[in-house]
């Protein structure tokens, strides 16, 4: 693949093995020649675990302190007096009657929530909500009947992160208009949970490699011996 200008601006005399402390990756990343949009900063992390292997999933949630710089549509699948509720936490729609919008192919939305009242009805919407990453899950903090407390947290920067099948986990932990303060303090919060993430059953080495990239850059290799 060909790359313009700017990509082989941001590599000249880099070298790609080259390991960087946290701060000094994003420091990097911040001197790349800017694009004429905001993009977005991305965080990739190789774990030595084995996927396929129920006891060596990794997955989770994390608040980033600062948020992804994303604004985020939720939609709250619930009824009776939590309609009110959810509407008062800020969801962007509510109701039951969005199960019947999704199986129309409505999709305009970032996240769902659910109380586990209405769960049955969701059942059915597994194959088009999973690959999505769409479906409710009390694991992930989204199927609860505090929906208040779900709707504010991922307005806020709640991320819900898994292993692939190759055993990497991806994530944004911002844009590239964050401060360098602010992109490290979401990056040190979502490395965090990581770590503990870490199954019993993972053997070896747990985080093998760390990138930092922006939606057009290169990546900035992180120094891993911090998490041994």
């Amino acid at each position: 693949m060909a790359h313009g200008k700017r990509y082989l601006s941001a590599v000249q005399g880099r070298d790609p093995n080259e390991r960087f402390q946290p701060k000094d990756a994003i420091a990097r990343l911040k001197a790349v020649p800017k694009t004429k949009f905001d993009e977005t900063v991305d965080i990739a992390v190789r774990l030595g675990v084995d996927p396929r292997h129920a006891d060596q999933i990794v997955r989770g949630t994390v608040v980033l302190p600062h948020g992804t710089g994303k604004k985020v549509r939720v939609l709250v699948i619930t009824q009776g007096e939590k309609v009110k509720e959810a509407e008062a936490a800020g969801a962007d729609f509510v109701g039951t009657e969005y199960v019947q919008k999704i199986k129309d192919g409505w999709l305009d939305i970032d996240a769902i929530v659910a109380t586990p009242d209405v769960m049955g009805q969701l059942g059915q919407l597994g194959r088009v909500l999973g690959p999505r990453g769409l479906m409710p899950n009390p694991k992930a903090g989204t199927v609860t009947m505090d929906v208040t407390k779900a709707v504010r947290e991922i307005k806020a920067g709640k991320i819900e992160f898994r292993v692939d099948k190759t055993g990497n986990v991806h994530a944004p932990i911002g844009k590239m208009s964050f401060s360098p303060d602010q992109l490290e303090a979401n990056y040190t919060a979502f490395m965090d949970t990581i770590v503990r993430a870490k199954p019993p059953a993972a053997k070896g080495v747990y985080v093998r490699t760390v990138a930092l990239s922006s939606t057009m850059s290169p990546g900035f290799r992180i120094d891993t011996g911090l998490y041994r």
